[in-house]
């Protein structure tokens, strides 16, 4: 067996036919690694919860526009549409506004200070609002003792949603004092301004995920 006693320093592409084995390596600490963009992490609809009432999941999207403040799931029929999260029928029930609730911790291979968001993909079924509909994002870090760390981290307006094309939208989270581990209360809002309209309105988030620079 040839044995190298210096560095080597290979120019070009080294290709390995047979087996390969490094001696004394101890691994590769995740700090020198790659730094991935945007993962996406997926916040699946069967783990939302009622916002003021944590202890329950969604149930069926609330009858009647305003008479309720809690978004709802449909599970669709299974093998032509999948889970989703719905305001109910919001026509011509003026501003409303309605809510889901979740706790995330951010991953551990979150790069400590480096982006965060929230991405909703969202949009409207039947009809378009009359005047408006928006989705918008809060979120809170967790002091870890039953309550907040600081304000509101979300640093993007409501978005418009009131269209029946779907489309992704971003909400940025500041991440400054952000590490891996930090958990976050984070509570989404569909908001709908119908006045007449005869036929459904009904905003939508089909897909909801949390975007983060991580290494590994």
């Amino acid at each position: 067996m040839s044995r190298i006693e210096d560095n080597l320093t290979i120019v070009g592409n080294l290709r390995v036919a047979g087996t390969s084995a490094f001696a004394g390596a101890s691994g590769i600490a995740r700090s020198d690694l790659t730094q991935e963009s945007l993962t996406l992490f997926l916040l699946s609809p069967e783990t939302w919860r009622i916002h003021d009432n944590m202890d329950a999941l969604l149930g069926d999207p609330p009858v009647g526009g305003a008479g309720n403040d809690d978004l709802g799931i449909v599970s669709g029929t299974y093998g032509t549409g999948v889970p989703s999260i719905q305001t109910g029928d919001n026509k011509a029930a003026g501003s409303v506004t309605k809510y889901a609730r979740q706790t995330v911790q951010l991953p551990a291979n979150y790069v400590a200070g480096q982006t965060v968001s929230v991405r909703l993909h969202a949009g409207m079924i039947m009809t378009v609002a009359s005047s408006t509909a928006t989705v918008d994002v809060e979120a809170y870090k967790s002091d870890n003792e039953a309550a907040v760390d600081g304000a509101d981290l979300c640093a993007t307006s409501a978005a418009s949603c009131n269209s029946l094309t779907f489309a992704d939208l971003d909400f940025t989270i500041t991440p400054t004092a952000l590490n891996p581990g930090d958990v976050l209360d984070i509570r989404i809002a569909i908001a709908t301004n119908d006045a007449a309209t005869a036929t459904a309105v009904i905003g939508c988030i089909g897909l909801a995920a949390l975007l983060c620079d991580t290494k590994g």
